[in-house]
C-alpha cells in the first residue's frame, strides 16, 4: 500500500506542478500581449496559440497547432488573428525582451539571418537564394534577426523578412502577400541596422553587437552604429582594406599663393589589405589570450593581434580622418596565417580577453535557432501573409522566452 500512496503521491505532485506550470503561462501571455492587442478576442487566441506552440507535437504550423488544442480553439478564428489582424508584433517581442534579456546576463547582441525553406513561389520574399540553413541556394524566404546573447540564455530581440527587390517591385505578388505599400526594398544590413536601434531604445541591457562578414565589411552599417553610439564587433574578410597605425593624416598646405586652401585631412601613405598589415606585422606581435568559450563557458586560449586601424572605404568623401577601430587577428600558433579577422569600434583601453571573448562569441546564436526552430517551430509558418510571418515569429519568441524565464526560476529542478 505504501508503494501504491508513494506513487499516487508523485503523480499528484506532478500535476500540481503542471497546473502551475499553465497558469504561469496564462499569467506570461497576458503581460507580453497586453500592448500588442485591443480586443478580448485577440488576447485569447493569443494565448491559445501560445500553448499549442508549446504542447508537444512535430509541426506548430496553424492546422496542427489547432488541432492539439482540441475545441478550445476555432480555426477560422485563429487563421484570422494569425494572418490578418491588426495587432503589433514588435510590441510582443519588446514586452518579452524586458522581461528576458535581464535575466540572461547579456554578454552580447548578435546580428544574423536565416534561411526558411519553401516550396512554391507566393510565400512572401520567397526566391532561390543562398540559405545558410540549407548550407546552399535554394528556395527559401530569409529573416534577419537581432538575438541577446548571455550565460544564462539567449532572446531575441527581433525579426525582419528579408524581400528581395523583384518581390518589391511586383505589385501583383505583393498584393497577395498582403504587404503593406510602406515596404520598400532593404538590404539585410539595413534591416538589422533597424532592428538594432529599435532595440536600443527598450529597456533592456545594451551590448556590443556582433555579426559575421556579410554584415562586418557593410561600411554603412559600421557607420550608422558608430555615429548611434552603439558598439560592435564585427567579422571582416583579409581582403578588407585599412591605414596601417602609424598613418598620419594632415590637411596638405594649397599649391601657390592663390589656389583654393585644403580643407580635408590627406593620409601620408596607401590603404592596404588587413591580411598584407598583419601579415607585415608577423606572428611575434600576437599575444596568448585566455578566455571562456564553449557551451559550457569552458577555458580556452588562442594567440590574437590587437592593432588599431582606420577602415578605408570612401575615406575621401569624409571631413576627417576614419574613426579608429580595433582590428583583430586570431593567429593560433603553428598556423601560417591568420584564421579569422574582426574589426570593433569599443574603446581603445578594452582589455584584450574581451575582445577576444567577444570576437569568438557568436556561435551562441545557434543555441537560439535550435531550439526556435527544433522545438518551437519557427520555420513552420505555412501562411502566404507578410504580417502573418512577423506574427508567428513574435508568438514564437514568447514562446522562448517562456521557456527560459521557466528555467531560470529558483525552484526549477537541475538536470542529473
Amino acid at each position: 500500500m505504501s508503494a501504491v500512496r508513494t506513487v499516487d503521491s508523485r503523480r499528484q505532485k506532478k500535476a500540481e506542478a503542471a497546473t502551475a506550470v499553465g497558469e504561469r503561462l496564462e499569467e506570461f501571455g497576458r503581460e507580453v500581449l497586453a500592448e500588442a492587442t485591443n480586443r478580448p478576442a485577440q488576447m485569447a487566441n493569443g494565448g491559445l496559440y501560445l500553448r499549442g506552440l508549446l504542447e508537444e507535437g512535430r509541426r506548430k504550423s496553424l492546422e496542427p497547432l489547432v488541432c492539439r488544442l482540441g475545441g478550445e480553439a476555432d480555426y477560422q478564428s485563429m487563421q484570422q488573428f494569425l494572418t490578418d489582424s491588426p495587432w503589433d508584433p514588435t510590441a510582443v517581442v519588446r514586452a518579452v525582451a524586458e522581461r528576458v534579456v535581464p535575466a540572461i546576463d547579456v554578454e552580447a547582441w548578435v546580428l544574423d539571418d536565416s534561411g526558411f525553406p519553401k516550396d512554391g513561389v507566393d510565400s512572401p520574399g520567397v526566391k532561390r537564394q543562398y540559405s545558410g540553413t540549407l548550407g546552399k541556394i535554394g528556395n527559401c524566404q530569409v529573416g534577419v534577426s537581432v538575438h541577446a546573447v548571455g550565460p544564462k540564455g539567449t532572446a531575441p530581440l527581433g525579426w525582419a523578412l528579408y524581400l528581395p527587390e523583384e518581390w518589391c517591385e511586383d505589385a501583383e505578388r505583393r498584393a497577395k502577400a498582403k504587404i503593406p505599400a510602406e515596404v520598400t526594398f532593404k538590404t539585410k544590413p539595413e534591416l538589422g541596422s533597424e532592428l538594432i536601434e529599435r532595440a536600443a531604445g527598450w529597456e533592456i541591457p545594451k551590448a556590443p553587437v556582433l555579426g559575421d562578414a556579410a554584415y562586418g565589411e557593410n561600411s554603412d552599417l559600421r557607420r550608422r552604429l558608430h555615429t548611434a553610439g552603439i558598439e560592435y564587433v564585427f567579422a571582416v574578410g583579409p581582403q578588407l582594406a585599412a591605414f596601417a597605425p602609424e598613418t598620419a593624416f594632415e590637411v596638405p598646405e594649397r599649391k601657390g599663393g592663390t589656389g583654393r586652401p585644403r580643407k580635408r585631412p590627406q593620409p601620408d601613405r596607401r590603404p592596404e589589405s588587413i591580411a598584407a598589415l598583419v601579415k607585415r606585422l608577423g606572428p611575434d606581435h600576437a599575444q596568448t589570450v585566455a578566455f571562456r568559450d564553449g557551451p559550457a563557458g569552458e577555458p580556452d586560449t588562442s594567440r590574437f593581434l590587437f592593432v588599431r586601424v582606420r577602415a578605408s572605404h570612401e575615406w575621401q568623401k569624409r571631413p576627417s580622418p576614419p574613426p579608429e577601430e580595433w582590428l583583430i587577428a586570431e593567429w593560433p600558433e603553428g598556423a601560417e596565417e591568420p584564421t579569422d579577422y574582426w574589426l570593433s569600434n569599443l574603446p581603445e583601453d578594452t582589455e584584450p580577453e574581451r575582445l577576444a571573448r567577444l570576437a569568438r562569441l557568436r556561435w551562441k546564436i545557434e543555441l537560439d535557432y535550435r531550439q526556435l526552430k527544433g522545438e518551437l517551430g519557427l520555420d513552420h509558418y505555412e501562411g502566404r501573409s507578410y504580417l502573418g510571418w512577423h506574427h508567428h515569429t513574435a508568438l514564437v519568441t514568447a514562446a522562448h522566452g517562456f521557456l527560459t524565464l521557466e528555467r531560470l526560476r529558483p525552484t526549477a529542478r537541475r538536470p542529473a
